[in-house]
């Protein structure tokens, strides 16, 4: 494959987000029309600061007015590191969403995990998982390395706790350039995944992708429109 950089590119390689169904709505981001064509939608609930760890710091405090829609609660990670008071408020605003309309899907955790430490955060989320209840998946995101260059005894142990992963194919507003050399050694990953696309970014559809088995869709990081 050849690889292209965000900068040139034709129109028609461009993230449209109307042609997919699944979405990150991320904080300050406002929604847009397209949200009513979703089938699922990850949506930016609060995150864990490495410089606040007695607070889980809501980003929105009010339950979503969303319906019929496989609904995630999103939460942004800089350490690991949580006293059980932060788990606990956590699971505690899943329950609250899960009460108030559309019933919760799971909770979704935005961690960027080094490659190397992969075992670590398998460990963690074991034991994220063993408090959450039951009724609730567990979704994380990833990066693209993780297929590359993941030790494969930690990515098996990954795949026993989280019922998804979702691979980042981007950095900001950009598509990474060279990603499409990373998507062949997807094939092997022992765990559900999606692919997380940038909304304007440049990105080639590929017939392989279709024929990995566990390869589960596109989800598409909505962002504003830039300021005129």
């Amino acid at each position: 494959m050849t690889a292209c950089s965000q900068v040139g590119g034709s129109e028609s390689e461009r993230v449209v987000a109307e042609d997919y169904d699944s979405f990150w709505l991320w904080a300050g981001v406002k929604p847009q029309p397209v949200l009513g064509q979703a089938k699922s939608i990850y949506i930016l609930a609060g995150e864990v600061r490495a410089n606040n760890l007695k607070q889980f710091r809501l980003l929105r405090p009010v339950t979503p007015n969303i319906s019929d829609v496989e609904l995630w609660l999103l939460v942004r990670v800089a350490t690991l590191d949580w006293p059980l008071q932060v788990q606990s408020q956590i699971i505690a605003l899943a329950e609250t969403w899960d009460k108030q309309g559309r019933p919760l899907t799971g909770i979704q955790i935005d961690f960027d995990s080094q490659t190397r430490n992969l075992k670590n955060y398998a460990s963690f989320l074991e034991v994220f998982r063993a408090a959450l209840p039951v009724r609730f998946k567990l979704s994380i995101t990833g990066l693209l390395d993780w297929s590359a260059n993941g030790d494969p005894m930690a990515l098996s142990s990954l795949a026993d706790v989280v019922d998804e992963a979702v691979f980042q194919t981007y950095q900001a507003r950009e598509t990474i350039a060279g990603y499409e050399q990373w998507l062949e050694r997807l094939r092997d990953l022992p765990m559900p995944f999606r692919l997380g696309l940038v909304q304007g970014g440049l990105w080639r559809e590929t017939e392989n992708l279709e024929k990995i088995p566990n390869f589960r869709g596109f989800v598409v990081v909505l962002v504003n429109p830039p300021a005129k």
